[in-house]
């Protein structure tokens, strides 16, 4: 038992010993001390673009035209489904509301294309390298918002037509 308490204390003792080696030390080091940050880049302006903004103005009286003729066309389909109300499929009523619901597929149609052309915009811009162009987010916002309400609109049609 004895020789295991010194066999023990020896080992003990062996933990405390100084290391003979040079080990790196722990402090910072001076590329730990640099700043290693994105450097901040002003933001690029776009500037004005005579040709762009005539694109922009063109997109945007085609938008504003099928926002205006869209109400009509949802109020004349609303009355062809109200009619075709437990009319059977293929029948004269039922045929009437989905041709006045393809002519809101149609208008929706014309705003998708605006929305695709003002997203060509936009590539074509990012591609050349250029900065964002401010018209074009606003505009591309508001046909996104369109097409969304469009659909909406569209599909409670079809919803309608469906349980009638």
């Amino acid at each position: 038992m004895n020789r295991m308490l010194i066999l023990f204390a020896l080992l003990a003792l062996a933990g405390c010993v100084a290391p003979t080696g040079r080990y790196p030390s722990l402090l910072v080091r001076p590329v730990e001390q640099q700043d290693q940050s994105e450097p901040v880049r002003a933001a690029a302006v776009a500037s004005a673009d005579p040709a762009l903004d005539a694109q922009i103005t063109a997109l945007n009286d085609t938008l504003a035209g099928d926002a205006a003729a869209f109400p009509a066309a949802v109020d004349r389909a609303t009355t062809a489904t109200r009619a075709a109300r437990g009319a059977r499929v293929g029948s004269e009523a039922w045929l009437s509301a989905q041709a006045a619901i393809s002519a809101l597929d149609s208008l929706r149609a014309q705003s998708l294309s605006a929305l695709v052309d003002i997203d060509r915009l936009a590539i074509d811009r990012a591609q050349a390298g250029l900065p964002a162009y401010p018209a074009i987010a606003v505009l591309r916002d508001r046909a996104e918002a369109q097409v969304a309400a469009q659909t909406a609109a569209i599909d409670t049609l079809h919803a309608q037509l469906a349980t009638a």
